[in-house]
């Protein structure tokens, strides 16, 4: 087996972890800076729409030899508006202008190919009305709204309202980061870019909900054990599925990091940027916030019930007075300090048993006791 697997294979059967939702408050101040730096980025610098949205001109030359910066002056000399130029792999150009109605592209048109040196005729100018940008904006809105509801509709059903309420933040923190990333990049958002955005939104659920279904199972019965706290429990969820959380995520990046750096970046297709960026950022702030954001919220959702509260009180005062007798005592795995690891103290109520990794109870024997048959 390899390292990786190995490591997985430990962590879901609890041998190992890393106490996430114990350090929850600085994930929740890593989040909230993040967000408040995107929120920012997209007060003051604002999203730069395209053309679909603004309307205006679209010109797609042949190969020429004239720079960017060139055709990007005589765009702009010929328009009287700014000019967004991108050079494509075949050394042809595509030039964008908003506000141009048609008598003013054919005007445009002309220019440009005496300045670019080509033919007018091998010049491809798309004309894009600003209402027709507008409908594709609020279908977007509405789409996500719908999809929104239907997902804290179905997590509410099939898990509770709190791991759906989690979820909802988890997602809203998503889309802010990746918004706000195309706000500072400066990348053009195109509808490709709001395809992206709603694509995203089922991979950043995904290792959410795969992470409250093992939450779910493992918390079947936890009120009737004092072994662990609910958070605990949230904890080696986290654990036991982050493995398969990093293998999925980076397995999802790495297609699309060849879109965005390698078709984006190196081949100049400027659709693969609008896709590319969008789908980057959001899936590793999908699989960020599925590990230190929606899980550790549900944590402190719960343990607000009475229950889960007086739970807590349970097994931290079984902890002290364990403390107190001398007793070997680790968070999350309470033992005597002669007891072997793994096995369930003897509790007054019901045996421990916090999900299906969870092994029969024992009862550990005295210091001193003599082991073996009583002759």
């Amino acid at each position: 087996m390899s390292k990786l697997g190995n490591l997985g294979a430990r962590l879901y059967r609890g041998e190992v972890g890393y106490d996430f939702v114990g350090k929850r408050k600085i994930w929740y101040a890593v989040s909230i800076l993040i967000t408040i730096t995107a929120i920012l980025g997209l007060a003051v610098r604002g999203l730069n729409m395209g053309i679909e949205f603004e309307g205006g001109a679209v010109f797609n030359t042949p190969k020429t030899s004239v720079s960017v910066a060139q055709a990007e002056e005589s765009a702009e000399k010929a328009s009287g508006h700014d000019a967004i130029v991108q050079k494509l792999g075949d050394d042809a150009m595509r030039i964008q202008i908003a506000g141009v109605d048609i008598d003013k592209s054919d005007r445009i048109k002309a220019a440009l190919a005496k300045d670019l040196d080509v033919k007018a005729a091998d010049i491809n100018a798309d004309l894009v009305g600003p209402s027709w940008g507008e409908q594709i904006a609020n279908k977007a809105w509405q789409g996500l709204a719908i999809f929104m509801v239907l997902v804290v509709i179905y997590l509410a059903i099939a898990f509770e309202w709190r791991m759906a309420l989690a979820a909802l933040i988890a997602l809203i923190h998503d889309i802010t980061i990746t918004v706000g990333v195309y706000a500072l990049v400066g990348f053009e958002v195109t509808p490709g870019t709001v395809i992206g955005l709603l694509t995203i939104l089922g991979y950043s659920l995904y290792d959410t909900v795969v992470v409250f279904d093992s939450l779910k199972e493992q918390s079947k019965d936890l009120t009737k054990q004092t072994r662990f706290t609910y958070s605990e429990v949230a904890n080696r969820s986290i654990n036991g599925t982050l493995v398969r959380s990093i293998n999925t995520t980076v397995v999802a990046l790495l297609p699309v990091a060849g879109l965005l750096f390698i078709g984006g970046g190196v081949l100049g297709a400027g659709m693969l940027n609008d896709i590319s960026l969008s789908l980057f950022v959001g899936l590793a702030a999908g699989a960020y916030s599925s590990i230190f954001i929606a899980t550790p919220l549900v944590a402190d959702f719960k343990e607000r019930e009475p229950q889960l509260k007086a739970l807590k009180k349970r097994v931290l005062a079984k902890r002290a007075s364990a403390a107190a007798r001398g007793d070997v005592v680790e968070d999350g795995d309470f033992r005597g300090e002669d007891e072997p690891r793994g096995s369930v103290p003897d509790d007054d109520a019901t045996p421990a048993v916090v999900g299906p990794r969870a092994q029969p109870a024992s009862r550990s024997r005295g210091k001193g006791r003599p082991s073996g048959k009583r002759r």
